[in-house]
């Protein structure tokens, strides 16, 4: 197994309640993922996520070729954290840990991935080409979508 690991950390300005009440809306989604995933939402969604939430979507991450991708809330700390796990989909391993904290001068919010390829020698060579890079491109995505959500001033 090659896991990689990534980790972010942003300030995000805003009540932990409310930071915690965007990031726990499965609707939100949409918002945070790059329209170069084709990234579509086929489950119904519930207001919050929840322990043992399945949600099943369409993504197309290379050469808009469509991939299911299913993943599960497998944790819900309230107002603390949430973890994802994909459960089917292009990784051989998906967790991702969704943290919150108040600190100073708003809400710290984490991200910590460990994911996983797989596919032997192939999932190492499509990693080195493209596929770590677009991981990283994904949460880079995130991060300057959520400074325009949250730490915009007009």
């Amino acid at each position: 197994m090659s896991i990689v690991h990534l980790k972010r950390v942003q300030l995000l300005n805003g009540t932990k309640e409310g930071i915690w009440d965007f990031f726990t809306s499965p609707k939100n989604l949409n918002d945070i993922t790059p329209n170069g995933m084709c990234f579509e939402i086929l489950s119904e969604l519930p207001d919050k996520v929840y322990e043992g939430l399945f949600i099943r979507y369409k993504i197309r991450p290379f050469l808009n070729f469509p991939m299911n991708w299913v993943t599960e809330i497998t944790h819900v700390k309230d107002d603390l954290f949430f973890v994802d796990e994909q459960r089917q989909g292009p990784y051989k391993l998906w967790h991702h840990e969704h943290h919150f904290k108040t600190v100073e001068n708003g809400v710290e919010m984490t991200d910590i991935l460990h994911y996983d390829i797989g596919k032997g020698i192939l999932g190492q060579i499509a990693g080195a080409l493209f596929v770590h890079k677009q991981v990283r491109d994904i949460f880079d995505y995130r991060y300057k979508k959520l400074e325009e959500l949250f730490n915009s001033r007009y």
